[in-house]
C-alpha cells in the first residue's frame, strides 16, 4: 500500500465551505481498494465538530513567522466519524476561528498570507521530523500551493525533496497572489536562484507556483481543464507550458453519505424504489414550511450567492419567468455577496408564495431541498466540477445547468438523450426559457417520471475517479 497525505483547508465533516471539503472528505475512503492508504491533514478550526472530538497530540514545535514565534501542535483524531487517519494542525491565533475563510463582515481574513504560510510550514516541519514517511503529498488549491516549491528549494525540508507532489485545482479563479514585500518576511529560507518559480504577474502566486513545481496537476473535471487551457487569463500560457502533466479527473459522490434511503438529515427515507412517495413527502413538507404554492414544479438553488454561481442572473430570470405567467415555486439557500442576498430577499418578499430565500449555510436544509425539489438549477458562469448536480440526481431532482466545466461533463441535455436541461447561452432570457422548458417537462408526467427514473440510476460514485487517482499515485 502506498501512503498518500492529502493537505487541504477543508474536509467534511470537520470543516466545509464548498466542494473542496466534500472531495477531501470522500476520496480517501475509496482509495484503499486501489492500493492507496490515504490520510488527511487540515488546520484546526474553532467549531462545534472539532470541540466534540477526542485528539492526541503527536507532534509539537515552534514556528518563526516574521516577528512572531508560534507554538503549534499536530493532533490526530481518536475514533470519531472519519474513516481514515485524520490530523489537524492547531496554530493559535491563525485558524482558531469559527469560519474557514470569511471574517464576520463577510470578507476574507486580512491575515490570509500569514495563515496560509503558517499552515504549510507547520505541515512540512512535522513531516520533516516525524517517523511516518509518505509516498506522495497531495495538495489542494492555492492554500497549499507553495508546498511543492518548499520541499524542492527550502533547505529546512530537504528530507522531503524527492517526495512526489500532486496538486488539484478545485477553483482556478482563486490564485493566492501576495505582494512580495508582504510575504518575503514569513517565507522559509529558500534558494534565491529559484525565486522565479514563485513569481507570476509580479506577485508570489501560489497557484502558478504549484502548477510549475508539482509533479502532476489536475482539475476536478476534464472540461474545466480544457477551459483553463483555452482561457485562464494571464495564466493561460502557463497551462499550455505545463500541459503534459495536466489532466482533468471528474469528482464523484460518496454514495454512503449521500443516500436517500439512509440520510440522517432527512425525516423520511426512500423505501425501495418508491420515488414518488419519497419526493411527495419532502416536497409537501417544504412547501408548507415556507408557504409556497403547490401543484406546480419546485425549483431549488443551493450554493454561494456569488456571480460565479450566476445567482445575480437567477434572480432576474425568475422574476422574468413569473411575469411571463410561468407557474412554479422556487427555494434558494445560500449566502455570499451582500448585495445579491438583499436583492433575493426583496424578490422573496415581493412573491412570498412563489419564492423562498434562506440566507444561510444549512446542511440539513440543503438535504431537504435535494429531496423535495423537482429541479435544481445551477446557472454558473464557470464550474470546475460542481457536486450539487450530482447530489440532486442522487435524490431525484433533475438538474438545470449552464454548459460549462463539470456541468458539461455530467449533464447532457435531454434533447441529446441526456439527463437534464442545459442553458444554451448564459443570459437571463435563456435561463428564463429553460425554466419554461422545465415547467413543460413537469407537466408531461410520463416524460418527467421517465427522466427521474433514469437519473437516480446513474453512477457518479467515486469508484472510477478513485481508480484514476490511484493510477496517478502509482505512476511515480
Amino acid at each position: 500500500m502506498k501512503e498518500i497525505l492529502h493537505i487541504a483547508t477543508e474536509c467534511y465533516p470537520a470543516a466545509k465551505a464548498g466542494g473542496l471539503g466534500d472531495v477531501v472528505g470522500a476520496l480517501p475512503i475509496y482509495l484503499p481498494k486501489h492500493g492507496i492508504n490515504a490520510q488527511v491533514v487540515i488546520p484546526k478550526y474553532k467549531n462545534k465538530w472539532f470541540a466534540a472530538q477526542k485528539w492526541k497530540t503527536v507532534y509539537e514545535d515552534t514556528l518563526s513567522l516574521g516577528t512572531e514565534n508560534i507554538v503549534f501542535k499536530v493532533q490526530k483524531l481518536q475514533g470519531g466519524t472519519i474513516n481514515f487517519p485524520f490530523y489537524c494542525i492547531d496554530i493559535p491565533g491563525k485558524f482558531d476561528r469559527a469560519s474557514v475563510y470569511l471574517d464576520v463582515d463577510g470578507t476574507g481574513f486580512k491575515d490570509e498570507p500569514a495563515r496560509n504560510i503558517s499552515f504549510q510550514r507547520s505541515v512540512l516541519q512535522w513531516l520533516s521530523a516525524a517517523k511516518i514517511k509518505f509516498d506522495g503529498l497531495h495538495c489542494h488549491d492555492h492554500m497549499t500551493g507553495l508546498i511543492p516549491f518548499f520541499i524542492k528549494h527550502c533547505p529546512a525540508y530537504k528530507k522531503l525533496k524527492n517526495t512526489p507532489t500532486f496538486f488539484t485545482i478545485h477553483n482556478g479563479a482563486y490564485r493566492g497572489g501576495f505582494a512580495w514585500n508582504e510575504i518575503i518576511p514569513i517565507l522559509p529560507e529558500f534558494e534565491v536562484a529559484y525565486s522565479g518559480l514563485l513569481d507570476w504577474d509580479d506577485h508570489v502566486n501560489s497557484l502558478a507556483t504549484a502548477i510549475k513545481c508539482a509533479w502532476a496537476v489536475n482539475t476536478v473535471s476534464p472540461s474545466y481543464m480544457k477551459e483553463l487551457m483555452r482561457d485562464a487569463g494571464s495564466l493561460t500560457p502557463l497551462y499550455e507550458q505545463e500541459k503534459k502533466k495536466c489532466q482533468g479527473i471528474l469528482n464523484g459522490v460518496d454514495t454512503a453519505l449521500w443516500n436517500p434511503a439512509t440520510d440522517p438529515f432527512l425525516d423520511g427515507h426512500l423505501k425501495g424504489k418508491k420515488w414518488a412517495e419519497f419526493k411527495k413527502h419532502h416536497k409537501t413538507t417544504l412547501l408548507k414550511k415556507y408557504g409556497l404554492k403547490s401543484r406546480r414544479p419546485l425549483l431549488g438553488f443551493i450554493g454561494r450567492l456569488a456571480t460565479q454561481k450566476g445567482a445575480d442572473l437567477l434572480m432576474t430570470s425568475l422574476e422574468m419567468s413569473i411575469n411571463k405567467g410561468q407557474k412554479f415555486s422556487a427555494i434558494i439557500l445560500g449566502s455570499g455577496d451582500k448585495a445579491i442576498e438583499d436583492q433575493l430577499l426583496a424578490l422573496a418578499k415581493k412573491y412570498p408564495d412563489q419564492i423562498a430565500v434562506i440566507v444561510a449555510y444549512d446542511e440539513a436544509l440543503a438535504r431537504a431541498i435535494y429531496a423535495a425539489t423537482d429541479f435544481l438549477i445551477m446557472p454558473s458562469r464557470f464550474e470546475p466540477c460542481g457536486l450539487n448536480q450530482l447530489f440532486a440526481m442522487r435524490y431525484g431532482s433533475i438538474p438545470i445547468v449552464s454548459a460549462v466545466g463539470g456541468l458539461l461533463d455530467t449533464v447532457p441535455d435531454i434533447k441529446k438523450k441526456g439527463n437534464g436541461l442545459v442553458i444554451a447561452k448564459l443570459n437571463t432570457k435563456e435561463i428564463s426559457s429553460t425554466v419554461e422548458r422545465a415547467v413543460q417537462l413537469f407537466n408531461n408526467k410520463k416524460e418527467f417520471n421517465a427522466l427521474r427514473e433514469k437519473i437516480v440510476g446513474l453512477d457518479y460514485s467515486w469508484n472510477k475517479s478513485a481508480e484514476i487517482y490511484a493510477k496517478l499515485y502509482h505512476s511515480f
